[in-house]
């Protein structure tokens, strides 16, 4: 898939990639390698709370102003945070590119963090917790992480416990921006309708002076733990569950295999998991498998809600499709047809400018490159029978984690299945 793409690395070390591609639009955005993960427990939720204070004014604009220039622009504007990115970007009409970059670079250099905007944004963020706690099938992953990632920082929330979040301050969130937010850290994207040299141009004045504070935290490599299962009881019409296993990397040379390995397992309609749980036995509506990968570690997750009364036999099927995956049962006909929807789905998310901004971004913060479509294809081909079958055999080689979050009582559930005997 022809493309146009260039680097530029400033004086200061801020890494600056385009995509032209011709179109009436371009998506543009900020990406900083820091999430969740480079918090410790008295500041947890920091990494959020920043990039919310991001938009709530600078000596030139209120955070009225912001957001009504936002709106202005025409396009679509947003921000968000997760364990290893926090990310603020936006597509418009590519002659609004110039008032664009203006506008981002002025919230991202000159936000004023006062105490006034602080104690605002604090009850927002304080609910959003609240809102995370009150829907089920949301707060059931952050359970199953901590569990996971135990004391690691990877089984923090991203929003921050709420005793944490309720005693920040200006002065920690800025010294938190001013620590992480280093040139290093930063990579600037677009795709669409943009011309590189001018746009490294207006980034330049922008950017440019941004200089390194210092050294920051360095990430630690999380540790295996034996598995756990809790149950966390709540009165609910339903039971949520997670069950899962450690993953690879996001940089594993496996990762092709990983990603077929969940497609088949419960990544779409036709996997296993979706037509056992749900279309066979007819015990949930909500089924579906998926892959959480950072830079050193990842988890393998299965998620479900179903009728309390059904819970062991849920897991008993998954366990069972799972073993199915162990010993191979995948015929090719099956992995084909894994491949053709994990290759559709690439292709197609090139039609879309915030898709393809992303994924540039997203492969200079992992791999330091570009990385084309087609090689992403030729990944998923080479993928062999018997690499799906020994990647479920290593993965799946202990038992599984659980989370149950739900009505029930612990005598009533049975996670011997998850033993994967």
């Amino acid at each position: 898939m022809a493309n146009s793409y260039q680097k530029t690395v400033l004086d200061n070390g801020i890494r600056i990639i385009t995509e032209k591609i011709p179109s009436r639009t371009v998506s543009a955005g900020i990406w900083v390698d820091v999430g969740a993960r480079d918090e410790q427990p008295d500041n947890n939720g920091s990494a959020h709370f920043v990039e919310h204070m991001l938009f709530k004014g600078t000596p030139s604009r209120t955070a009225r102003e912001i957001a009504q220039e936002l709106d202005t622009l025409g396009g679509m504007s947003n921000a968000f945070t997760s364990g290893e990115t926090t990310s603020y970007y936006a597509t418009v009409l590519d002659d609004q590119l110039e008032h664009l970059v203006g506008l981002m670079g002025d919230i991202f250099l000159n936000s004023l963090f006062e105490e006034e905007e602080v104690v605002r944004e604090r009850e927002v963020v304080l609910q959003e917790i609240s809102m995370v706690e009150d829907t089920p099938d949301d707060r059931i992953h952050e359970l199953f992480t901590g569990n996971l990632w135990g004391e690691h920082p990877l089984g923090y929330t991203v929003l921050g416990r709420r005793e944490v979040v309720a005693a920040m301050d200006s002065n920690g969130l800025r010294e938190y921006m001013r620590r992480q937010y280093t040139p290093g850290r930063i990579v600037i994207a677009a795709s669409g309708n943009v011309e590189h040299e001018k746009f490294c141009r207006l980034w330049q004045k922008q950017m440019g002076a941004l200089a390194e504070p210092g050294t920051s935290l360095r990430r630690q490599p999380p540790t295996a733990l034996a598995p756990v299962r809790k149950l966390y009881k709540k009165s609910l019409e339903q039971a949520h569950l997670v069950l899962g296993t450690y993953g690879l990397p996001i940089v594993a040379p496996e990762r092709y295999a990983l990603y077929l390995l969940h497609v088949l397992l419960g990544g779409n309609m036709s996997s296993r998991l979706f037509q056992e749980v749900r279309e066979k036995e007819g015990l949930a509506y909500s089924i579906y498998s998926y892959l959480s990968s950072f830079t050193d570690s990842g988890y393998l997750g299965v998620y479900m809600g179903v009728d309390p009364a059904v819970v062991n036999k849920a897991m008993a099927v998954v366990a069972r499709e799972i073993q199915g995956l162990r010993q191979g049962c995948v015929s090719s006909e099956l992995l084909d047809r894994a491949k053709d929807y994990a290759k559709a789905g690439i292709y197609l998310s090139a039609e879309n400018m915030e898709s393809r901004m992303t994924r540039i971004a997203r492969n200079e913060l992992t791999f330091g490159r570009y990385i084309s479509f087609d090689e992403v294809a030729a990944g998923f081909d080479q993928v062999r029978q018997e690499d799906i079958g020994d990647l479920a055999v290593r993965l799946f080689g202990q038992p599984l984690f659980a989370t149950v979050l739900g009505p029930l009582k612990a005598k009533d559930i049975d996670w011997r299945p998850l033993d994967l005997e």
